[in-house]
């Protein structure tokens, strides 16, 4: 339901105030209280929706988030339970930023109280006690005398005359200054530092200086394309606008959010910039401390909850005036909202694909238009909505159509290799084409969407596969350690000696994967370094940054990878982009996938020629006369992207349908179905009583991989080309729905706007 956020009722009248609550529960409902007890009148009158309220819940005591403050109730008052107590003296979230998590929890179908804690940090909406962010301070000065040893260590006397100008620092802030962890206990050691809360969790923390937020250093001169986006954003900073930055790879796009963040900060505004990727977050928030002065805080889910709850303070109060973050960072309460950009708009990583699932890039939106403020959707290789969208008027399209700089576009050439014949993976053209770039001193990058050695075992004398034993998939081999690993349920087991279904010992693989590949490079190019970045290496501790330091020294090597390589990095040195295997995506099952085989073919390819050297992009595939790949060579998105929307028309699908996938799993595959089928009914049932409701409804059928995890998954979907009669029909059924008693082991969701049907 629409909250309405009344004034809260005279507590000297007879009309009792009702405080109701977003609770954090399975339930797609708000949850109305009595103050607490122990309240005096004047609490009652401050009460403001944003704040937190302890209260009883069943057995158990929860925090909920106040939504509305009512002086009705559809439950007697002689049941409502007092709330246990007010945890706040002020709200925590903004009433722009409550209205667009009403939206969402209404739109997404989704329950209010998981909803609106989202955009809390976890140690504001548990009970478990606080704990500070710990930093380093220096002792007073009459401290013991600065011992001998130390003034022989020159990096110790840098550190301890740094923390007596900056007073407490947190470690994290110590460390990326330069100054590590064994330093901070040589000085520890000596009594010369002490350890101390730094900004402790719920202390206000004192409002950035507006002299602080100032570019330190000259912006680039912009070309025409750059400066005449940066003009029209910024005449446009005062109100809600949704602009579309569609450059090509390598056209600035950054520069152009640089130059108008750095008016958002003269207006003495935050920017809130989003980034698909963790691994983006420290690069984003480097380059932007090296041009602005001010404090540049980082939110996703790599941090601590400590870290994250004081910058997330940092951002609520002002302090912090440019915020980094992942998808649920578009949740952060700013002091004093002045733009929000999403960089890589297109990516997938901004859909949360369990629980609350949520599209970061729509709630940006969304919430810039309650915040009246323009938001910026960045890439050059938009998604099909967005470009949609633009080209209805609903964006306004800014085009960056050259590279910055001296760099040019590279060179594409699609290699058949349906004659060549392949040496692991790679037709002798495309490792003579390695050579002479290497050669040249240049850098090369490889890209494989598979990790792992590779993606199949088998038996060479009775063709058996090995399989998952929980997952419709096989399992993939992995090198280091020897085994093997399913990637959709991450079970592991041991490479066996033989084969289970005929004992035999002739076991192979099939297929390559990015450690394979990686180990033949190594074979082919002896003396010539070979990185892979893949997940497996990248969650190591600091394996992102090894990878991108060994990279930015710039002598010749050759970087493997998945689709982590596309994730708009910086190779400056990369002059040869290898594509293995560009055919996968032209025959998916997913209406998605020839979408984002584009995407990525086209973000992988501006990863060459960056600079001022020349690139080169070499494109293996056994369909080199297919369309999509034929008209990728000339650089352009827009006809690839034309031609896709066009087949979409035709059939139906998104953007020019809306769709809504309810799923349901057991361990069993009848009781999904059965579930989904009463789901049909009531779907059917109220286009009968609204003949103008005119749903598409297909299914319910098991999934394309039904089975997953030892669960049996099926799904219903519904489409409509009438979004709000789609929520409509919707709000109307979900209470029916959550009535149905379900099996203890069955399980259903709902997810708005999917993107992954499989």
């Amino acid at each position: 339901p629409q909250l309405r956020i009344p004034m809260p009722a005279d507590p000297k009248s007879d009309t009792p105030t009702i405080v109701r609550l977003a609770v954090p529960s399975p339930l797609r409902r708000y949850f109305d209280y009595l103050p607490p007890e122990s309240s005096d009148p004047a609490q009652i009158r401050q009460l403001q929706p944003g704040m937190r309220l302890l209260v009883p819940f069943g057995s158990r005591k929860l925090i909920g988030i106040l939504a509305e403050v009512a002086d009705n109730s559809n439950v007697e008052p002689a049941r409502l339970r007092p709330a246990i107590a007010i945890l706040d003296k002020e709200p925590l979230l903004p009433p722009a930023l409550l209205k667009v998590l009403t939206w969402a929890a209404d739109y997404y179908q989704h329950p209010p109280g998981e909803v609106y804690g989202s955009a809390l940090p976890v140690m504001l909406r548990t009970l478990a006690p606080a704990r500070p962010v710990m930093g380093w301070r220096a002792l007073p000065v009459d401290a013991p005398v600065i011992p001998e040893p130390i003034r022989r260590a020159p990096r110790q006397q840098a550190l301890l005359a740094w923390l007596r100008d900056n007073g407490p620092v947190a470690q994290p802030d110590c460390i990326e200054a330069g100054y590590d962890a064994a330093l901070l206990r040589k000085l520890a050691g000596h009594g010369l530092i002490e350890q101390v809360p730094v900004n402790p969790p719920g202390a206000r923390l004192a409002a950035a200086p507006k002299a602080d937020c100032r570019s330190v250093s000259a912006p680039l001169i912009p070309n025409p394309d750059q400066a005449a986006a940066i003009d029209t954003i910024i005449q446009q900073l005062d109100g809600f606008a949704s602009f579309l930055l569609d450059g090509v790879t390598g056209s600035g796009k950054t520069e152009v959010y640089l130059q108008v963040i750095a008016d958002v900060l003269k207006r003495g505004r935050q920017a809130l910039v989003l980034v698909p990727e963790i691994g983006l977050t420290p690069q984003n928030i480097q380059r932007f401390e090296q041009r602005f002065s001010c404090r540049v805080a980082g939110l996703h889910s790599g941090m601590s909850d400590s870290e994250r709850l004081e910058n997330w303070q940092a951002a609520r109060q002002g302090q912090a005036r440019i915020i980094i973050g992942t998808r649920s960072a578009v949740f952060t309460p700013l002091a004093q909202p002045g733009l929000i950009i999403v960089d890589e708009e297109h990516d997938l990583s901004f859909k949360q694909q369990d629980g609350f699932r949520y599209s970061a890039r729509d709630l940006a939106i969304v919430r810039a238009r309650h915040e009246q403020i323009p938001v910026i959707l960045g890439s050059a290789t938009p998604a099909l909505e967005t470009l949609h969208n633009a080209g209805i008027g609903k964006f306004t399209r800014l085009p960056l159509q050259s590279r910055a700089g001296l760099a040019e576009l590279p060179g594409i050439s699609l290699l058949d290799t349906t004659t060549d014949p392949l040496q692991e993976g790679f037709s002798p053209r495309l490792l003579n084409a390695i050579d002479t770039h290497l050669g040249r001193g240049n850098q090369v990058l490889v890209f494989i969407n598979r990790r792992g050695f590779a993606p199949a075992l088998y038996c060479r004398d009775c063709a058996w596969v090995f399989e998952c034993d929980h997952c419709d998939a096989q399992l993939t081999v992995h090198q280091t350690p020897p085994h093997l690993c399913c990637h959709h349920c991450e079970s592991r087991a041991p490479i066996p000696a033989s084969c289970p279904n005929c004992r035999g010992k002739h076991l192979a693989t099939r297929g390559m994967g990015t450690q394979k590949t990686e180990k033949h490079l190594m074979d082919r190019f002896p003396g010539v370094p070979v990185i892979r970045m893949d997940r497996d290496v990248v969650r190591r501790k600091h394996g992102l940054r090894d990878i991108l330091e060994e990279m930015g020294k710039g002598a010749p090597c050759i970087l493997v990878g998945t689709q982590m390589l596309v994730k708009g990095h910086h190779f400056p040195n990369v002059t040869l982009v290898a594509v293995l295997d560009a055919d996968a995506g032209l025959f998916s099952a997913d209406f998605r996938g020839q979408e984002l085989m584009v995407q990525q073919l086209m973000q992988v390819s501006g990863r060459a020629g960056r600079q001022s050297q020349a690139g080169e992009v070499v494109i293996q595939t056994r369909h080199a006369a297919h369309y999509l790949l034929q008209t990728l060579v000339g650089h352009d998105y827009r006809p690839l992207a034309d031609h896709l929307l066009t087949e979409r028309r035709t059939a139906g699908m998104p953007p020019f349908s809306h769709l809504v996938l309810f799923r349901a799993e057991a361990r069993d595959t009848r009781s999904p179905i059965l579930l989904l089928n009463r789901f049909r009914e009531l779907f059917e049932a109220a286009m009968r009583s609204n003949p103008s409701a005119a749903l598409g409804i297909h299914g319910p059928l098991p999934a394309p991989m039904e089975r997953k995890a030892g669960r049996y998954r099926a799904q219903l979907l519904i489409k409509s080309a009438d979004r709000s009669r789609l929520q409509r029909i919707l709000s109307l059924l979900m209470p029916r729905l959550e009535q149905f008693k379900l099996a203890r082991d069955l399980r259903w969701s709902v997810d708005v706007d999917p993107l992954d049907l499989i």
